[in-house]
């Protein structure tokens, strides 16, 4: 997979300059240089110590990724929301994990399900990665970036909070209309799973109210840190635990799994560009008890 681009400084450059210029990792230098892929300039190898002259081309040439045999292909389905030749984002139905565990005899996680979709589709990378993660039980938008280098732009993104992630949550209770929820979280002592508000890392979750009543609200939530289990630890914290959480003391008598949607993502493509932007809808069942809720869906949401 070749990834090539001008040179438009007044001064020449070194190639490997030039090429993390473009966000071109060391990482993937050394895999073009060891592992059977190319330097590139004006379309010829060359050496990462090698000039650029300004209006030449240069690029990298990157071997195609092998799939994992430890990875088992699923057949399930799942639904796309987004996809390029760089990047598919999922939307994720409540139940799937995004990763397969190591203790199930079925592996049907996205990663599963999204190898046996790269198999049909014979495309030339064959490795799921994967840049973003939800709960199980949380629905909504996940990001697997189609080959290494997109894998690594979205990390660099990652690690900068540079890429936007929205949710949607029905918590038990009343809430103001808008609000910071800036408490850290830790490890629950008693569980390996469980976290919660105590002396551990910084964790601030912000939130708007969409649709209030007596005994429920509606919210839009945008994170600021990316604690496990945040937006649960935060709202069961301040006495709002979410619709559907058992373990964080949540009302499950309408809805088996945590009220908890990935609604929109944004993140920067330099393959295109441009921004992306992808939105989904509250899935079903979140849209059943907003009905059983007495609230109009179309008010006071995106």
């Amino acid at each position: 997979m070749i990834f090539s681009w001008t040179l438009a400084a007044d001064q020449p450059r070194k190639l490997r300059s030039a090429l993390k210029g473009r966000g071109v990792t060391s990482s993937l230098i050394k895999v073009a240089i060891f592992h059977g892929g190319r330097l590139l300039i004006d379309g010829q190898a060359a050496w990462a110590i090698d000039q650029v002259e300004p209006g030449q081309t240069f690029g990298i040439d990157l071997p195609p990724e092998q799939a994992n045999d430890q990875v088992d292909p699923c057949d399930l389905p799942f639904t796309i929301a987004y996809e390029d030749a760089d990047f598919l984002v999922i939307n994720k139905a409540a139940g799937v994990a995004t990763v397969p565990a190591h203790n199930v005899p079925v592996q049907d996680s996205l990663v599963n399900r999204v190898k046996a979709y790269y198999l049909r589709q014979g495309y030339e990378n064959q490795v799921t990665h994967v840049a973003t993660r939800l709960d199980r039980d949380t629905s909504g938008l996940v990001i697997f970036p189609k080959h290494r280098f997109a894998h690594a732009v979205l990390d660099r993104q990652l690690k900068a909070h540079q890429v936007f992630k929205q949710y949607q949550a029905i918590v038990g209770g009343p809430v103001a209309a808008h609000g910071y929820l800036d408490a850290p979280i830790q490890r629950d002592p008693n569980s390996f799973v469980k976290r919660q508000v105590g002396p551990g890392k910084a964790a601030v979750t912000e939130y708007w109210r969409q649709q209030e009543g007596p005994a429920a609200s509606l919210v839009k939530i945008q994170l600021h840190t990316g604690r496990t289990h945040q937006i649960r630890v935060h709202f069961a914290w301040r006495g709002t635990p979410l619709f559907g959480d058992a373990m964080y003391g949540g009302d499950c008598t309408s809805l088996q799994r945590q009220a908890l949607h990935c609604q929109r993502v944004r993140f920067y493509s330099p393959f295109l560009g441009k921004a992306i932007t992808v939105t989904a809808p509250l899935p079903e069942d979140m849209r059943l008890l907003e009905a059983a809720l007495g609230w109009d869906e179309k008010n006071g949401r995106e």
